[in-house]
């Protein structure tokens, strides 16, 4: 691992690893996959390995399993500009996961899946709960699924033009998903029961 990062950050850096670096750093991504970044930032395949294999011998990112795990060196990069500054954003929809389903199970449940119009970005975890991230299969649109119990709220960015349908479209297409996961068994907390004490608890 080079420890020099003053010199990375400035002698080594192209301006496609900058766009990489950059979309991390604002997207405050800590995993994410190969196919949801390459649609994200429309990069050939190529380009972005060897950007991804440079980031990983500075120790910026890991390769695992799943994709890529984003390190706390991330923080040390300077945002040298900004990608998509134009960047519409709008809530599409907000709802409660219900009590008695276990957040930890729904995320893991959810990470790394594609179904309908959406593929697998990344996600972000911190205190704001954690968020979900998807990108539609031509790139134009982004999906995030932000929860924060016991609140989910799904927004669309565009990336290009503003298709509100086909946003909507892919929202109704993840939270049907969701809704699926919530009525499966696996993922219901055990509820406490209590039995009848023979306590009358009503008023006299």
């Amino acid at each position: 691992m080079n420890d020099d990062w003053h010199d990375f950050s400035t002698s080594s850096l192209s301006e496609r690893d900058a766009d990489v670096l950059t979309l991390i750093s604002q997207e405050a991504l800590t995993r994410f996959t190969f196919d949801g970044l390459k649609r994200r930032l429309g990069l050939h395949p190529e380009t972005l390995s060897r950007i991804l294999s440079r980031l990983e011998q500075e120790g910026i990112v890991e390769k695992g399993p799943g994709g890529y795990k984003v390190t706390s060196r991330i923080n040390q990069f300077p945002t040298l500009h900004t990608v998509g500054s134009d960047e519409l954003r709008m809530p599409l929809l907000q709802t409660l996961v219900p009590s008695n389903v276990s957040q930890e199970q729904l995320t893991q449940n959810l990470k790394g899946k594609w179904f309908g119009l959406l593929r697998w970005l990344g996600c972000t975890e911190g205190e704001e709960g954690i968020t979900l991230k998807w990108i539609t299969e031509d790139g134009g649109i982004q999906v995030n699924a932000n929860i924060l119990e016991p609140a989910l709220t799904i927004e669309a960015k565009f990336l290009r033009d503003k298709d509100v349908d086909m946003a909507l479209k892919a929202s109704y297409q993840l939270m049907t998903y969701i809704g699926k996961l919530c009525s499966s068994r696996q993922l219901i907390r055990h509820v406490a029961y209590f039995p009848n004490t023979g306590l009358d608890l009503m008023p006299a």
